[in-house]
C-alpha cells in the first residue's frame, strides 16, 4: 500500500516536471516584437498655395515669376526616431512622388515596430549604395524620367517649367548626382523632422496613424542661397544643383500635423 502511494506520488511529480518543461519551452507571445503600419501624406505646395501643374503662376521670394510643368522627387531610407535618440530603420523604403500622380503622394509603411516616435528622418533622393547596386526596377526603374543613363545616377528632385526672367523662357532643374572629387557634386540630402509641439506618432496594433508633410517647392530657390532665374535656370548637376540641394534640405519639407488614426 505504501509502495503504491509512493509510486503515485513519483508519477505525479514526473508529470509536473514534464508540464513545467513544456511551459518553459513555450514562446511568450508578449515577447514577440509587435508590428503595425502608418502612412505619410505629402501635400505639394508653392509657398502657402497649392501646386497646380501648367496653369498657375507663382513668385519666388526674390520676385521671379514661374510656372511648374513637372515636379517629382525621391524619398528613401525612412527612419522613425524616439525621444531617447534611437532610430527604427524602415528597410527597403524607396518612393517616387510625382505631382502628376495623386496616388504617389500617399506612402504606406508596413511591418513597423510599435512604439512612441518623436521624429521622422529620410533621404531626399536615392542613396549611392542602392544606385551602385544595380538591378533597378519599379519606382527605381529607368522609365520614370528620373535616371541619368550616361552617368548612372538618379535625379533626386526634378522641377521643370517656365519663367519670363529666364533668358530662353524655360526652367530645368534636375537636382542630381553624387559623384565628383570629394563628393563635390553630391546632391543627396538627409532631412530630420521633429514632430510639432512635442507630439508623438503612436504606432499601435489597433490603429494606423498618419504623418502629413508639406513639401514647398518655393523653398528650392531660397534659404542658404537665393536662386535667380536670370542666371540659374538650367541646372543639371554641378555647383548650382548643390546649392539648391542645400536649400531643399533646409526647408522644403515640414510636418504639418499628425493624425492619430
Amino acid at each position: 500500500m505504501i509502495f503504491s502511494r509512493f509510486a503515485a506520488l513519483a508519477a505525479s511529480l514526473a508529470l509536473g516536471t514534464v508540464l513545467l518543461g513544456s511551459c518553459d519551452k513555450k514562446e511568450d507571445p508578449a515577447a514577440e516584437p509587435q508590428k503595425s503600419v502608418f502612412s505619410v501624406e505629402l501635400e505639394n505646395t508653392v509657398g502657402n498655395r497649392s501646386l497646380h501643374l501648367d496653369t498657375d503662376t507663382y513668385t519666388t521670394a526674390a520676385g521671379d515669376q514661374f510656372t511648374i510643368s513637372t515636379f517629382k522627387y525621391y524619398l528613401s531610407n525612412l527612419e522613425l526616431l524616439k525621444a531617447d535618440g534611437s532610430a527604427t530603420v524602415l528597410p527597403d523604403t524607396y518612393f517616387l512622388v510625382d505631382q502628376a500622380k495623386k496616388e504617389s503622394q500617399q506612402l504606406q509603411l508596413t511591418d513597423v515596430p510599435t512604439g512612441d516616435y518623436t521624429a521622422l528622418r529620410f533621404v531626399v533622393g536615392v542613396d549611392s549604395a542602392r544606385t551602385k547596386a544595380g538591378n533597378l526596377q519599379g519606382v527605381l526603374g529607368d522609365d520614370n524620367g528620373m535616371w541619368w543613363a550616361w552617368s548612372k545616377e538618379f535625379i533626386n528632385v526634378k522641377l521643370e517649367g517656365t519663367s519670363p526672367q529666364s533668358p530662353k523662357g524655360g526652367l530645368v532643374f534636375h537636382i542630381a548626382g553624387f559623384k565628383g572629387a570629394n563628393g563635390a557634386n553630391n546632391t543627396i540630402r538627409t532631412v530630420t523632422l521633429p514632430f510639432p509641439g512635442g507630439s508623438k506618432l503612436l504606432v499601435r496594433t489597433d490603429h494606423t496613424p498618419e504623418i502629413h508633410l508639406q513639401v514647398d517647392a518655393l523653398k528650392m530657390f531660397s534659404g542658404p542661397t537665393t536662386i535667380r532665374f536670370a542666371t540659374v535656370n538650367n541646372s543639371m548637376g554641378g555647383p548650382a544643383s548643390v546649392q539648391i540641394a542645400d536649400n531643399i534640405a533646409a526647408g522644403m519639407f515640414s510636418v504639418e500635423h499628425l493624425h492619430a488614426n
